[in-house]
């Protein structure tokens, strides 16, 4: 409505800039889509020297543990994963290998995107059952998820998605990519009735284009939804409030490191 996009111009978020090129930015909003609701973001300046990385574990890990392997500066949970196993259950080729592939109950349930990477700059792009089997890019990342939730500034078509799953409200992850280059990982609470009652896909989706996201793809969320950031003593802050109470191990993440000129350049 109206007032929810007026809730979300007008609310006073917390800004701290805890390492160079990124900005984190939180917001507890009294009511926002019915509900109280607690957001964390991260902002990521393109030109700040930056990159972005897909990091998978062999064993189920928490993301800041798998960022910190990493020497990342920033990070956030990944795609879809086997809870028993920790093997993705979505889409994930690391230059030439692929390491997993995307189950049929995915693509029926939510993956319609994923997050591509090449030397280190992020791309969401249309993913289906299709588009999998043809794929042959041999350099790069590509890690599917969904649903996909923006595309060129446009709200996505979610009807082949589970109803619940893209009407119920969840703890949610996503990244973005803003009209002016700016990479977000953002965080949405949820489960905690008096104080984040978190949102459903399209709630998400508006959420992220009032913020000035082009494109926009959901990852895994309820309890595996964690928003890291590296903090002056070396080790990592979880800036959100994730459902289970502290951080849940998980399949992969999405983290940001610092480029190093002298190895790029060889």
């Amino acid at each position: 409505t109206v007032s929810d996009s007026l809730a979300i111009v007008s609310a006073q978020w917390k800004i701290e800039s805890p390492q160079k090129g990124i900005i984190h930015k939180y917001v507890s909003i009294p009511r926002l889509y019915q509900v109280p609701q607690s957001i964390s973001l991260i902002e990521i300046d393109p030109g700040a020297g930056l990159k972005v990385g897909v990091t998978v574990s062999d064993k189920m890990r928490e993301t800041s543990r798998m960022a910190s392997e990493q020497g990342a500066i920033a990070a956030i949970n990944g795609s879809y994963f086997d809870m028993k196993r920790g093997n993705s259950v979505c889409f994930l080729k690391v230059d030439r290998q692929v390491v997993d592939t995307t189950t049929l109950g995915e693509f029926a349930r939510r993956v319609t995107g994923a997050v591509s990477i090449r030397k280190g700059k992020m791309k969401i792009i249309s993913w289906n059952r299709q588009i999998e089997k043809q794929y042959k890019g041999k350099k790069g990342i590509v890690l599917a998820s969904g649903p996909l939730m923006l595309k060129d500034g446009r709200y996505y078509d979610w009807s082949l998605c589970e109803k619940d799953f893209i009407r119920t409200k969840h703890p949610r992850s996503a990244v973005a990519l803003t009209k002016d280059g700016k990479i977000l990982f953002i965080t949405v609470d949820g489960r905690f009735p008096k104080y984040a009652g978190g949102v459903s896909i399209p709630e998400l989706a508006h959420l992220i284009r009032i913020l000035g996201g082009k494109d926009a793809i959901n990852l895994d969320g309820g309890g595996s939804s964690t928003l890291i950031v590296r903090n002056n003593e070396g080790g990592f802050d979880v800036v959100n409030r994730p459902s289970d109470g502290s951080e849940r191990s998980t399949g992969n993440a999405i983290f940001l490191v610092m480029r190093d000129p002298a190895v790029e350049s060889k």
